[in-house]
């Protein structure tokens, strides 16, 4: 079974770029298991990942061509989410969409992304899932 770890906020554009870049890929669909996992930073009604819409249509689209799903939910910090999931399932790919931003942007805000990237030496996938 091929392991991917997807990070998914709440943007339903870059969750949609997230699993129309997975269906892409050329793999075996059937053999292929992806974690979408979303991270409550700020989560007062105590929500849960089936109820994120951008989660919601990224296992639509996945779930369409074979491919099977598994959600995920934390709190804290994203990237750290990530590399620990990716390094607890043994992930042989990282999945995140990035987004525009300046480099002051990034200095001030941070960047999951970045962060991602720095901190595995597990394959990333980087889509762009900018709204326009």
């Amino acid at each position: 079974m091929y392991e991917i770890v997807a990070g998914i906020d709440k943007s339903e554009d870059r969750g949609r770029a997230i699993a129309e870049s997975i269906t892409e890929m050329p793999l075996d669909h059937g053999e292929v298991r992806v974690t979408l996992l979303h991270d409550f930073q700020d989560n007062p009604e105590g929500a849960s990942v089936d109820q994120v819409a951008s989660v919601r249509h990224a296992r639509k689209i996945l779930e369409e061509v074979g491919i099977e799903v598994v959600l995920e939910e934390s709190s804290g910090e994203p990237a750290d989410a990530i590399l620990r999931l990716a390094d607890e399932q043994d992930a042989e790919m990282i999945v995140v969409a990035g987004r525009k931003r300046t480099p002051t942007g990034k200095v001030l805000f941070g960047s999951v992304t970045q962060s991602v990237i720095l901190g595995t030496d597990r394959p990333v996938l980087v889509c762009s899932g900018d709204e326009n």
